[in-house]
């Protein structure tokens, strides 16, 4: 059996490419720093000198990467996946991407026989640990099927949405969800903060009625004490948001949740802290000077 190549082990990735290995496959990972290398080592996993070598033994290659320029430039160039004759024939992109992007990547590399599926996670750090991710696949349905049992190994939900680009699609539809989410209770602890409730008591109160997420349990540490070290940094998130209102443009609607909840996320990278949690929109909120008193006209 060829090994699953795994390029990108951050965050998420290692313990996704851990997890692989963990459920018996032979996963064969690549990392531009050595440390995570060491570290894939240590779980399981065998690794590559450089790409080329990914691509040239392994029929399905993973991507765990921040965007589509980074994906671009581990496929092409001297060392690249494509290159010195590569077995890829499946490359399944898992980082959070635009879904018109991902279709158009799909279109170039069917050019060099590669089926492309987008497979975005969500979950976290807690759950690519856990392997409890919840994955979002677009693609073909014998595609998709094909590489179930690597998704499976990673993640608790996966399921196909449709066609390449689907994944993406739904996966910014998680990400409005998510920074709504995070928005409303950044609004929540400030308007607390003013009327002189204890913070953490609010807290405990919302993670035990309708109020309580997932959001809520993954960034409650962050929320209550201002420890803003990043699980999920903020400017992932902003790039995300582009991704929805891109995604709305095409489909010409508007969505004003999405739109205010991305001017926020600008605000956090045009003050610098775009490489904090993305829970770091509290201290946005906190600076925004309260409105006007309306008087009456006479």
């Amino acid at each position: 059996m060829k090994p699953i190549g795994f390029i990108g082990l951050g965050a998420m990735g290692l313990p996704m490419a851990a997890n692989l290995a963990s459920a018996g496959f032979d996963v064969l990972a690549w990392n531009r720093g050595r440390p995570p290398l060491d570290a894939a080592e240590a779980a399981g996993c065998r690794t590559a000198a450089g790409l080329a070598q990914v691509g040239a033994a392994a029929s399905v290659v993973i991507t765990m990467l921040p965007d589509l320029p980074q994906v671009a430039d581990v496929l092409y160039g001297q060392d690249g996946l494509l290159s010195a004759e590569p077995a890829m024939d499946t490359l399944l992109v898992m980082g959070t991407v635009s879904p018109t992007g991902v279709r158009a990547l799909a279109e170039r590399l069917r050019l060099h026989g590669v089926t492309v599926i987008d497979a975005p996670v969500s979950g976290g750090v807690t759950g690519a640990r856990d392997a409890t991710l919840s994955i979002m696949a677009g693609g073909s349905a014998d595609a998709v099927e094909r590489v179930r049992p690597y998704l499976e190994a990673m993640g608790s939900t996966v399921r196909r949405m449709g066609d390449t680009g689907a994944g993406s699609l739904a996966k910014a539809c998680n990400q409005l969800v998510v920074a709504g989410t995070l928005v409303a209770l950044a609004e929540a602890l400030v308007l607390a903060e003013r009327g002189d409730l204890d913070r953490a008591a609010l807290l405990d109160v919302l993670a035990g009625g309708l109020a309580s997420s997932e959001v809520l349990a993954q960034k409650r540490h962050h929320l209550a004490t201002g420890d803003f070290t990043p699980s999920g940094p903020a400017r992932y998130l902003r790039k995300d948001l582009g991704f929805v209102l891109e995604s709305a443009a095409g489909e010409q609607i508007t969505l004003p949740l999405s739109t205010t909840v991305a001017r926020l996320y600008d605000a956090v990278d045009a003050r610098g802290l775009g490489h904090l949690d993305n829970s770091v929109v509290l201290d946005i909120l906190r600076d925004i000077p309260a409105n006007p008193p309306h008087h009456a006209k006479d």
